[in-house]
């Protein structure tokens, strides 16, 4: 028996013991905008308190899994949750915006049940924090992934890069905001396994099936151990730093630049300036080819 629901921005359907919850504004490529961490969260906490659930696959509609945030939302325009204030900034109402979302995405981690992250596309700048909150993440090896934003305007809130690839590779990640292909993320750890586009739905399928299979007080004291193991560790409290550190990265005197580029501009243009280094965000200028 298969029972489908949709919401605004997110999909979710039963199908035996396998609870199916889509990212679902392909339109924008699954781009996160006020709404989307809200309705992730409910679909997680529905999957986790339905007692005929043993396993969560996550996944995008369309063309990608998720873009990360909606820049036309946010950077040229500002979100109802003023993704970059008039100054004097208010920090505390920043922090407490993109906590709660951060809060949202976390609920893939805390949820009771495992949840696996099937990934095509991209899953890039807060689509990776989406991703990288799941127990399991099994990419296409076409798919790429990173966090662009920590070029400017950025800080993971999640911090999984960390927890994940461990210091020296997350450096590696996050000082260059460089994406890489699903194949690589799996060769340096990030997620546990890529294979080719043609043959990722029946990867993930295959595990998905092979979990649900297992009785769900046996998923959870598992997933208990292998996460208190993490947690102890400071996630929470690296997780709050980095909040903080986001919301400052955007009302940098480079992140303010980089909104007024995005308005003045739009987002393409500064998204792509950013991410191939061509532009000095400190004087508002572009960088001699010489020197990039």
């Amino acid at each position: 028996m298969s029972t489908v629901t949709h919401e605004k921005t997110v999909a979710y359907e039963k199908t035996g013991r396998i609870a199916r919850i889509t990212l679902n504004r392909p339109e924008v490529m699954n781009a996160i905008n006020d709404q989307l961490p809200k309705d992730l969260a409910a679909a997680v906490a529905r999957a986790d308190a339905d007692p005929g659930v043993h396993v969560m696959v996550l996944s995008g509609a369309g063309e990608a899994f998720c873009a990360g945030y909606d820049l036309t939302f946010y950077a040229e325009g500002n979100g109802s949750g003023a993704a970059t204030q008039e100054m004097p900034w208010d920090p505390i109402k920043d922090y407490r915006f993109m906590w709660e979302n951060t809060q949202h995405f976390m609920s893939l981690w805390r949820a009771v049940k495992p949840v696996l992250c099937k990934v095509h596309g991209a899953a890039v700048a807060g689509g990776s924090d989406i991703a990288l909150c799941a127990d399991m993440t099994i990419m296409a090896e076409e798919a790429q992934i990173g966090y662009m934003p920590t070029r400017v305007w950025g800080c993971p809130t999640t911090a999984m890069w960390v927890y994940r690839l461990g210091a020296e590779r997350a450096k590696r990640m996050l000082f260059t905001g460089d994406k890489i292909s699903g194949r690589e993320a799996a060769d340096i750890g990030l997620v546990m396994q890529a294979v080719p586009q043609a043959e990722l739905e029946d990867a993930v399928e295959a595990m998905a099936a092979r979990m649900s299979t297992v009785p769900i007080n046996q998923l959870a004291m598992q997933k208990l151990v292998i996460n208190q193991a993490v947690e102890q560790t400071g996630l929470m409290q690296t997780q709050r730093l980095a909040t903080i550190f986001d919301g400052i990265t955007r009302h940098s005197p480079e992140g303010l630049n980089f909104k007024a580029r995005s308005e003045e501009m739009g987002w393409k243009q500064a998204v792509r300036e950013r991410d191939e280094g061509t532009f000095d965000w400190t004087t508002n200028e572009e960088i001699p080819k010489g020197n990039r």
